[in-house]
């Protein structure tokens, strides 16, 4: 596999277009009004699309460029970090997002509320910071 900065770009754009809409929901949901079902089910699916384009941006790094595969979502920001991608603060920051994403896809009979508006809050902050952390790193890597 041969890594394709063209591609980690352009999902790093939709993972801004996530984090402006998470922004936008996080305002609504903080100024105290009702949020109703339709709102509710677009922050879980903007939480959900963020996981998953920051594991598919750091599996392909890892695979493509440094010849790693990951044993699973957790392992993938551990790797990314252990191989100097992300810094060790951001891993900690990430710290069960695998989890939660696999809760969000497959646990949503046991979705608990308060979770997700934790995740709310600190998500598009720690996707950003995501997102930064690649871009530094392919500006140190391909120059």
């Amino acid at each position: 596999m041969v890594l394709r900065p063209e591609a980690i770009r352009e999902r790093l754009l939709r993972l801004e277009e996530v984090i402006s809409h998470l922004e936008e929901l996080r305002a609504d949901r903080d100024a105290g009004g009702h949020l109703g079902f339709r709102d509710e089910w677009s922050i879980e699916r903007g939480l959900q699309l963020g996981a998953e384009i920051l594991f598919d941006v750091g599996n392909h790094i890892l695979s493509a460029h440094l010849g790693v595969i990951a044993r699973d979502y957790e392992d993938i920001i551990a790797q990314l970090a252990g191989m100097s991608v992300i810094p060790g603060a951001l891993r900690e920051d990430l710290r069960g997002l695998g989890g939660f994403r696999n809760i969000l896809v497959h646990g949503y009979l046991i979705l608990d509320e308060e979770r997700v508006a934790e995740h709310l809050k600190a998500a598009p902050a720690r996707f950003a910071a995501f997102a930064a952390a690649i871009r530094e790193w392919l500006a140190r890597t391909l120059g």
